[in-house]
């Protein structure tokens, strides 16, 4: 998960009065206008802050909400200590099929609400969201974890079809280690989520094909420097990664605009097949 500015299809969910049923979760899954995606899958919900950049989770915030509405994939309380009301983590297996019933292409953002490889969720069920990852090919999925280390104690065990990129999020120098962890993976699209951006990061890109940045948003939102971006800019565009700009940030997402340098930046990676065949012939 990558602790992302508010999902505003999610706030939109949220804000209708709907009872906690099966619309509830389509629309939440269906669309999504975050930029760098079309649709979110939640087939897991919770989490626990990890790093600075789950200190204003907006999902945790956003799932004692949900709790309060009655909705029924919120309901598991996490330690208060690290987590929050409905912000336990849950598997929901009648979530998977959800892809299934899309029909036309969808970019999709795996758990926006959570992190796939939390050390809760199950192994057997990391492998199941895979298979059904693999069973629609139609789909491009995009995974995003702060817990590179079981992603990688596990990886071999796990499919790693055309369709399917992993990413991981690095807000700060601190956490900049994920990279190196990540490209052990065997995914076609290795990816870098810094947001919310807390600080300067040098990072070594080798074998990473893209990287988003964006601004922290919400009312206690930590202001983003513009040196810190333009520097991982300059960085993308020596190695050759695309760069994304999502956000500036501000108390509300949009606030700030996404222009940097007088343009828009929203490239988006290629992938490189070779990585998965790599993992079948070994």
């Amino acid at each position: 998960m990558g602790h992302l500015a508010l999902e505003p299809a999610v706030s939109a969910a949220v804000s209708t009065k709907m009872s906690g049923d099966a619309r509830t979760v389509c629309s939440v899954a269906d669309r999504s206008v975050i930029e760098w995606t079309e649709a979110t899958w939640n087939p897991t919900t919770g989490c626990d802050r990890i790093s600075a950049g789950c200190d204003n989770c907006y999902a945790m915030t956003l799932s004692k909400r949900l709790k309060a509405m009655g909705n029924p994939k919120y309901q598991a309380d996490g330690d208060p200590r690290t987590s929050g009301p409905g912000f336990g983590v849950t598997v929901h297996s009648d979530s998977l099929d959800i892809p299934r019933r899309w029909r036309t292409h969808r970019l999709v953002f795996v758990n926006s609400m959570s992190d796939l490889f939390h050390a809760r969720v199950p192994t057997s069920f990391i492998t199941e969201v895979f298979k059904v990852m693999t069973e629609t090919p139609q789909h491009t999925y995009q995974v995003l974890t702060k817990r590179p280390t079981r992603l990688a104690r596990i990886a071999d065990r796990l499919p790693w079809p055309s369709n399917v990129w992993m990413g991981v999020s690095i807000e700060s120098q601190d956490t900049a280690g994920r990279c190196d962890i990540l490209r052990e993976i065997p995914a076609v699209v290795r990816f870098v989520s810094a947001e919310p951006l807390l600080g300067s990061i040098e990072l070594d890109l080798d074998g990473i094909d893209w990287l988003i940045a964006g601004g922290e948003s919400g009312p206690n939102h930590r202001p983003v420097h513009a040196e810190w971006v333009s520097s991982l800019r300059d960085q993308c565009q020596r190695a050759g990664t695309a760069f994304f700009f999502k956000q500036w940030g501000g108390v509300r997402p949009k606030a700030g605009g996404r222009t940097l340098d007088g343009k828009i930046w929203s490239e988006m990676p290629r992938p490189v097949p070779g990585r998965t065949a790599l993992l079948m012939e070994t």
